[in-house]
C-alpha cells in the first residue's frame, strides 16, 4: 500500500470534486492519503495552505488544478523527490498532462509503476545585501526553488530598472529593462517565451537569460550552461522586486544582487508517455499543419 499527498485548487469546484472522488479510491483500496482530507492542502489565492507539516514524504503527490497548482505542489514536494501527476482543470494545462477523467486509472498505473517520470532541472535564488545596506525582514539568509523561473524586475509602473548582470563572477552588461527572467528549460513555455525567450525541450539542462522589454540595442537571450551563477545587481535607485515561479520572494534596493544557480535537486513529473515534446507543444500551443 502506498501514501499519497492530494493537491486541489481550492477555488475550482471540479478540482475538489475530482480529489474528493480520488481520496475515496485510495482509501476504499487501502491507501493512506496524506494530511488526511483534500480541503486540508487546499491551494487557493497563489499560496498554499496546509493544516501541518509533512511528517513523511509520500509516494505520490496529485496535483489537480491548473499549472499554478502544479508549481505549488513541487514547491511542497520536490526536494523529497517525490514524483508528482498533474491532472488539468486548468486552461493551458502545460505541466498537467492528465484530464480529470483519467485521474483515478492514470494513479492507479502510477502507484503500479506502469508510467515514466521526467526528471526536471530546478532553479534556485538567493540574495547577497550591499554592505550596510537594509536586508529585507531578515531574508539575506534565504534561498528559493521554482520549477520555471526567477524573475527581478521593477517595481514602480512606468519605469525602467538598471540591472547589472554577472556570469560566474564576470560582469556581462548592464540592461535598463522591464525586468531580467532567468528561466529553466521548462520554464522556457512560461514568461521567458512571451518575453521573446527560445523554447528550450525541458528535458535540456540548461540556464535562459531573457531581458523584459530592455531599453537598449542588445535584446537577446542567453542560453547558458546548466551550472552558471547568475548575478543581478540592482544599480538604479529604485528597487526592484524578485519573484519565483509567479510568487513574491523579496526586494531588492541598490547594489543589492540577486544571485541565481541551478537547483541541488531536479522535480519529478509522471508523464502520461508516448508524446515527443513537439507534439505536446504544437497540441498545447493550437499550432496548425497549414
Amino acid at each position: 500500500m502506498s501514501a499519497v499527498l492530494v493537491i486541489a485548487h481550492a477555488e475550482r469546484d471540479e478540482a475538489l470534486t475530482a480529489s474528493k472522488g480520488l481520496v475515496d479510491w485510495l482509501e476504499n483500496a487501502g491507501h493512506t492519503v496524506s494530511m488526511g482530507s483534500v480541503e486540508a492542502m487546499a491551494i487557493g489565492r497563489g499560496d498554499l495552505v496546509a493544516a501541518e507539516p509533512i511528517r513523511a514524504a509520500p509516494d505520490l503527490a496529485v496535483s489537480v488544478g491548473g499549472d499554478g497548482t502544479m508549481l505549488r505542489s513541487l514547491d511542497l514536494v520536490a526536494a523529497a523527490g517525490v514524483p508528482v501527476l498533474g491532472v488539468n482543470v486548468g486552461h493551458l494545462g502545460y505541466l498537467t498532462p492528465f484530464e480529470p477523467s483519467e485521474l483515478v486509472e492514470a494513479v492507479a498505473a502510477a502507484l503500479a509503476g506502469s508510467l515514466a517520470i521526467s526528471e526536471r532541472m530546478m532553479v534556485s535564488a538567493s540574495v547577497r545585501r550591499a554592505p550596510g545596506g537594509d536586508a529585507d525582514d531578515g531574508d539575506d539568509a534565504a534561498a528559493w526553488t521554482g520549477l520555471n523561473e526567477v524573475v527581478l524586475e521593477k517595481r514602480d509602473p512606468g519605469h525602467t530598472v538598471r540591472l547589472e548582470v554577472w556570469l560566474d563572477g564576470d560582469m556581462f552588461a548592464t540592461y535598463a529593462a522591464d525586468g531580467i527572467i532567468v528561466s529553466t528549460p521548462t520554464g522556457s513555455t512560461a514568461y521567458s517565451l512571451s518575453a521573446g525567450g527560445a523554447v528550450v525541450a525541458p528535458t535540456h539542462s540548461s540556464l535562459q537569460v531573457t531581458p523584459v522589454a530592455p531599453h537598449m540595442l542588445f535584446d537577446r537571450s542567453l542560453l547558458l550552461p546548466p551550472d552558471t551563477e547568475i548575478g543581478i545587481r540592482v544599480m538604479s535607485e529604485r528597487p526592484a522586486l524578485a519573484a519565483v515561479d509567479g510568487r513574491s520572494a523579496t526586494m531588492l534596493q541598490t547594489g543589492d544582487e540577486l544571485v541565481v544557480t541551478r537547483a541541488p535537486y531536479t522535480a519529478r513529473l509522471v508523464t502520461a508517455g508516448g508524446d515527443s515534446f513537439h507534439r505536446v507543444l504544437k497540441h498545447k500551443f493550437g499550432l496548425k499543419d497549414r
